[in-house]
């Protein structure tokens, strides 16, 4: 796997421990600096502290779940985060779980179990994507 996301510091939310160490090993593999965390809240702290370039993030969470995380960065002013792009993670694929990601502000849903090829494809796309239209 070539070194697509040298650069990019990224945000991994995930509450199994298993699939965290997963993301953070794929996504380090391609270069990308991680940091990884367990839970939304310990997200919002380091979405704060470490301003990541992006965030992927599960859906299923206990306490509070993705789309509840993602509302909550979005009403965030963009110098806090609120525009921060980001990829949902969800063993749920049907249609209506792609549409719930995409309007509570995620640019993409990918589903698990993740490939490690599709999610660095989809995170450097989202990310060039970004960088070339309107931030």
């Amino acid at each position: 796997m070539a070194k697509d996301l040298y650069g990019l510091k990224i945000l991994v939310v995930d509450d199994d421990k298993d699939t965290l160490e997963l993301l953070e090993w794929v996504l380090k593999r391609a270069g990308a600096e991680v940091t990884a965390v367990s839970s939304a809240q310990q997200a919002m702290e380091a979405l704060q502290r470490d301003r990541p370039t992006i965030l992927v993030s599960d859906i299923a969470m206990p306490e509070e779940d993705g789309l509840s995380l993602m509302r909550r960065i979005r009403a965030l002013p963009k110098e806090r985060g609120g525009r921060i792009p980001a990829v949902a993670l969800t063993a749920h694929s049907m249609v209506q779980d792609r549409l719930q990601s995409l309007r509570a502000g995620f640019q993409s849903h990918v589903p698990k179990p993740v490939v490690p090829e599709e999610l660095v494809e989809v995170v450097t796309s989202i990310v060039h994507l970004r960088s070339s239209g309107d931030d």
